[in-house]
């Protein structure tokens, strides 16, 4: 029997990580296997446990796990720190060493539908969980110093700015505060589960504010263009839909746990076929 890898979120049945991992395993001839595991938030700590005790070689962690497995962890690699949030587990001799390859995947699929470089950019992220402050913290290490973040709960976004340890203006809104002065902003990012499978008709905020050269982007992946980015779509916004960073997020993950490099064209396809769309 090959190595076990996996995800570990909840919910956790609309992922594509399974497909794009063992489709990545078949095409550089690895004896592994990639699986999707329901974890509740109550079972985490032995979950973790379990998974540490059945030798898994690594897995992936996704909402609403990134945060609250930090301490499940033996030790944190830089990316992890930095985001304050694990996306990426890998087991090394028994210890489990948490990464983050969220950001930095994020980040670099953005930068292809930007027209200036994006420490030029005023940014507006919605939301202040995981994914938010792995997305926020890489931005503002790469020197973004225009960053304000909006949450269903304030406190919440006030806190993460509160922990950035990089140099930052950053404001702290309600959605409604935001959804006032969106004029504002080149790049709106929504990190949130709204608008996620099964709940596709949900949106984070309207868009009635925005302006026409904004870039808007959601890192949910499934559906493709979430009612957010309909609407996006049908004002003339360029939008930036979650395929590229989940596919640069897990080619990144596949790295650290192989050395191997994946194919992101291959990712990209095998997501795009699975969910019947094309890219945007």
């Amino acid at each position: 029997m090959g190595n076990l890898y996996g995800v570990i979120g909840c919910p956790i049945n609309h992922s594509m990580s399974p497909d794009i991992h063992n489709d990545a395993f078949k095409d550089k001839n690895i004896d592994g296997y990639y699986h999707a595991f329901h974890v509740e938030p109550d079972q985490l700590g032995e979950s973790v446990q379990a998974l540490k005790v059945l030798g898994v070689k690594g897995f992936n962690v996704t909402i609403p796990h990134k945060i609250s497995i930090i301490p499940y962890m033996d030790e944190l690699d830089v990316t992890a720190k930095i985001a304050g949030a694990v996306n990426t587990v890998v087991n090394v001799n028994g210890r489990l060493v948490g990464h983050n390859t969220d950001g930095n995947g994020y980040v670099d699929s953005l930068t292809h539908v930007l027209i200036k470089p994006i420490i030029e950019q005023k940014i507006l992220i919605i939301g202040a969980g995981g994914a938010a402050r792995g997305i926020y913290f890489t931005l503002a290490h790469q020197g973004c110093q225009d960053i304000d973040l909006c949450n269903r709960t304030i406190s919440k976004a006030e806190e993460l700015i509160m922990e950035c340890p990089y140099e930052n203006t950053s404001k702290a809104l309600t959605l409604e505060e935001a959804e006032l002065q969106l004029e504002s902003y080149d790049v709106i990012i929504q990190t949130t589960a709204v608008g996620l499978h099964p709940n596709i008709d949900q949106k984070p905020l309207s868009l009635n504010n925005a302006k026409q050269s904004v870039v808007v982007s959601d890192i949910v992946y499934n559906p493709i263009k979430t009612a957010l980015l309909q609407e996006a779509e049908e004002r003339g916004l360029t939008i930036h839909n979650g395929v590229g960073m989940f596919v640069h997020q897990a080619a990144l993950a596949f790295n650290l746990w192989t050395g191997l490099e994946p194919s992101i064209e291959k990712m990209t396809e095998i997501v795009y076929d699975k969910l019947g769309g094309t890219s945007c």
